[in-house]
């Protein structure tokens, strides 16, 4: 999920420096010359035009760049020179991939007319280059264009490489496609393979945070596509809870595609127990399919080419698919199956409930487009054929099974009828039938789709509520009674045959089933699910997203589902009343009360802290914390993580320098620092400083109590955790300097009242645009009352930085109710147009399709008919709700 947020116009933010058009003398209008004809060299056309290379510049093409560099490295598995991948999100949201394949060359490649270059960065710096325009060096290859590892160079404001190959160790950097530093040689090594390390440039894409399960779901896939190959991703950005560890996930099939049907398939009732799975080589074509068939109603199948996911489908899904709706008719007609039935089966009733993996090895493929979402080489005629030999042969050796399948599909076009008279109900009628809109729906006067929002809200109560706040010119309002019922586990026609269902369908007037269904007839460009933030509220919503997911899946993949984001605090004093949307502004909020007429002393000088000055550090120590706790991952002990940032921060610089590891004397005082402590935490062992003959540098060694083996290196210190502590250290670390005393100054005489007021407007206009402020109140009084109940009591001392930022906070919300906001019912029709409905103060998560595999086993173990499965993940997952609703 993503907040509503706009997009950047790339066709208006050209990185590059065109020239002005002329202007003429006589019009005055711009002249159309050779002057106006670009010729784009090297990677200038990618950063102009990144959408034509990657698909595009929001979260798609974000993650579309892991993809492109993680392809390689499965390249050189399939070529047999590597086993393992792994994949990191660092805290800053960069990306680092490493193989153990045979690395990028680097000796130097001559490009004609005397110019030489290291192969590495002509891989890296020219478009079409690469290792997969023959089949001498990878037979077969995902990667075809040359583009790929250019293209993610082009568009990350940090690229580094390195390489391990030959005995040795070589580096190089870029920036936004440009080296700036040669290929060097930086030590020896007995190690093999690529690392590189990119952080996506921000001016280019509209969203900067990847999210772990669309990776995860991209990784499995390979791991799964390819037998025995180990892929690993880890996220910095979060703990596993369990381990207390950076969150990960292994990958490592050796079942390959028949235990990706497995995992599919996990927590349903199967018609048969094992997966049906075909494999056969035709010349140079490899085909895979495995296909298993549930007792469900939906249809999910896959489709790959050349390990890469063949989204829009192409010739070899449309193989399959012919010839499986051939071979079960086929195979019915001989078992005398069909004796009852007026026609043949469709392909909609052979694939109910059909859970397949299609995927096809060739060399040279044609997609369309770089993002290769549609296979369009000619193999439909050699799919089909494979399909109706194997697939034909198995019917005749497993009769039984071949019954169920068949005897289910017969069920299936049986309801296709009822569904069929059932779909009738819940179509518009025409302008001349009076309409066929429900009647509790409060439509919007605007007709363009795109400009209107339809608000599905839960209760008739509340439904009231949002029609008296909505703007009746774009806002629609379609009240839900009770909860819907549960489609994972209804066929068709019960469901359609469901009131508040029924409702939806004909408000949205798109139809429903694969026949009907059209997506160009959506009334609504933004379907709102608002709900309350209760146990009730969130079944709901989980009962509405099933719907979507199982029955109008577009819905979700063109970004027209929305929820709702009340605020999540309101603090109360007298006739005053404030809602705060999130944690971060809370904390805002929470300093600028408590730091009003606080002073903080600091240091064995007492300096002071006040004012505008104090509220700034306090949000700045705030980020520092949360940067600490980061990068204390690394150590697991405070003191250890605020030594690194007193020895390795710099002035003005985000990150260690390489020159603090090239000599051993940090390092020397570091160790001597943890021999001093080494008792009071139990280290079981402090080494001395090592020479890293890998990439020339010094590290230093240390065992804590539990015995885990922590490094301190420029590796270490540069991860980019470390990199925003030490930034933010580097400055706050002048005013981080305990004993902290806290008291409250007096303001006094008229220039202190006229302060009080500029700031008490000052503040209500803040909270008004920053934190949906819900009600004018006495501001001044308030804070006149707070510093006079203060002043004259006795200085508090705080010893750490963590200290003097919970007892500020804890001040903020004295003399205030703080209520975490759960409900809708609670707020006038005012405050839920002010905090929840307007466009230009509400937030909005939009829903998104990342992972369509572990979004089916989800929706399947909390919503389907298998209850062992549910217990068990709640077993699971018990120790890490939050907001529990007792």
């Amino acid at each position: 999920m993503a907040t509503e947020t706009p997009l950047i116009d790339l066709q208006q933010t050209d990185p590059t420096n065109a020239p002005e058009p002329k202007i003429t003398s006589e019009t005055g209008q711009p002249t159309y010359t050779s002057d106006n004809i670009r010729v784009l060299e090297g990677l200038e056309a990618v950063r102009l035009r990144p959408a034509m290379y990657i698909g595009s510049t929001s979260e798609q093409g974000l993650h579309h760049l892991v993809y492109e560099v993680v392809d390689n490295s499965v390249d050189e598995a399939l070529a047999g020179h590597a086993t393992k991948i792994d994949v990191i999100i660092h805290a800053d949201n960069s990306i680092t991939v490493i193989d153990d394949g045979r690395g990028i060359p680097v000796d130097m490649k001559d490009l004609g007319n005397g110019v030489k270059m290291p192969a590495l960065q002509v891989v890296l710096t020219k478009l079409h280059a690469g290792g997969k325009f023959d089949a001498n060096s990878y037979k077969v290859s995902g990667g075809l264009h040359g583009v790929g590892v250019s293209c993610v160079n082009a568009l990350s404001e940090e690229f580094d490489v390195e390489v391990w190959r030959d005995g040795h160790t070589y580096q190089q950097d870029y920036s936004k496609g440009d080296p700036i530093s040669e290929v060097r040689e930086v030590g020896v090594t007995q190690r093999r393979g690529t690392k590189v390390h990119f952080l996506p440039d921000k001016s280019i894409f509209s969203v900067h945070e990847y999210n772990f399960d669309t990776l995860a779901g991209r990784l499995r896939q390979l791991a799964f596509l390819n037998k025995g190959i180990e892929i690993n991703l880890t996220d910095e950005r979060a703990t596993d809870a369990k381990s207390g560890d950076f969150k990960s996930i292994n990958f490592r099939f050796k079942g390959g595609i028949e235990e990706f049907i497995r995992h599919l398939n996990k927590g349903k009732a199967v018609l048969h127990e094992k997966p049906i799975y075909m494999e056969a080589e035709k010349g140079q074509l490899t085909m895979e399919i495995a296909l298993q068939y549930n007792d469900a109603y939906s249809e999910t199948v896959f489709s790959f080419a050349n390990n890469i996911n063949t989204v829009d489908g192409g010739t070899h899904l449309s193989g399959f698919r012919t010839s499986l709706t051939r071979t079960i008719n086929a195979a019915g007609q001989s078992l005398g199956l069909f004796k009852d039935m007026k026609e043949s089966l469709s392909g909609d009733d052979v694939r109910e409930g059909l859970v397949a993996v299609v995927s096809v090895k060739l060399p040279q493929p044609q997609f369309e487009g770089q993002t290769k979402g549609k296979l369009n080489s000619d193999i439909s005629g050699q799919v089909q054929q494979f399909v109706n030999e194997r697939l034909g042969v198995f019917f005749e050796q497993n009769p039984q099974v071949a019954k169920r399948i068949i005897n289910k599909a017969i069920e299936a076009a049986r309801a296709r009828e009822a569904a069929r008279k059932a779909r009738d109900l819940t179509r518009r009628k025409g302008a001349l039938d009076g309409g066929g809109l429900p009647g509790k729906l409060a439509d919007c006067s605007e007709r363009q789709p795109d400009r209107c929002e339809l608000y599905l809200v839960e209760g008739e109560s509340a439904g009231g509520t949002a029609k008296q706040g909505r703007d009746r010119r774009f806002q629609a309002i379609l009240p839900l009674k009770g909860k819907i019922l549960n489609v994972e586990k209804a066929r068709y026609d019960k469901m359609l045959g469901h009131e508040e269902i029924r409702a939806m369908i004909t408000a949205l007037g798109t139809g429903i089933g694969k026949d009907d269904f059209t997506l160009d007839k959506l009334r609504y460009g933004k379907l709102i699910l608002m709900t309350d933030a209760d146990v009730d509220g969130s079944h709901i919503r989980t009962l509405l997203l099933t719907f979507f997911f199982r029955h109008m899946t577009q819905l979700i993949q063109r970004g027209h589902v929305y929820i709702a984001q009340p605020p999540l605090y309101k603090i109360k004093k007298g006739r005053f009343e404030q809602y705060i949307k999130d944690d971060r502004d809370f904390v805002k909020v929470m300093v600028k009360r408590a730091a009003d007429g606080m002073v903080v002393r600091y240091g064995d000088t007492a300096q002071t802290l006040e004012g505008a000055e104090l509220t700034k550090f306090m949000g700045n120590l705030n980020e520092y914390i949360g940067f600490f706790d980061k990068a204390d991952k690394r150590f697991r002990n405070e003191k250890v993580t605020e030594q690194v940032a007193k020895l390795f921060a710099h002035e003005g610089k985000e990150q260690a320098k390489r020159a603090d590891f090239e000599t051993p004397e940090k390092l020397e005082e570091m160790a001597t620092y943890l021999e001093s402590i080494a008792r009071e935490f139990q280290f079981k062992a402090v080494g001395k400083p090592v020479k890293d003959e890998e990439h020339n540098t010094w590290s230093l060694q240390f065992t804590d109590a539990q015995g885990a083996t922590r490094n301190i290196d420029f590796t270490t210190i540069s991860a980019p955790e470390m990199r925003q502590m030490l930034g933010k250290y580097a400055q706050i670390s002048e005013y981080l300097k305990p004993p902290f005393l806290v008291e409250y100054a007096q303001k006094a005489g008229k220039a202190a009242v006229i302060a009080e007021e500029e700031e008490a407007e000052e503040a209500a206009e803040t909270d008004v645009n920053e934190t949906i402020a819900a009600a004018p109140g006495t501001a001044t009084e308030a804070k006149g009352a707070k510093r006079n109940s203060k002043v004259g009591q006795d200085p508090v001392q705080k010893d750490t930085p963590r200290d003097l930022f919970e007892y500020v906070i804890e001040q903020g919300k004295k003399e205030y109710q703080v209520q975490r906001y759960k409900g809708l019912g609670e707020m006038t029709a005012e405050q839920l147009w002010e905090t929840t409905m307007d466009p230009e103060r509400r937030t909005l998560l939009q829903v998104k399709l990342e992972d369509i595999a572990a979004t089916e086993e989800i929706f399947t173990t909390l919503m389907g008919e298998d209850v062992e499965s549910r217990r068990r993940f709640i077993e699971e997952n018990a120790l890490d709700v939050k907001n529990l609703d007792i």
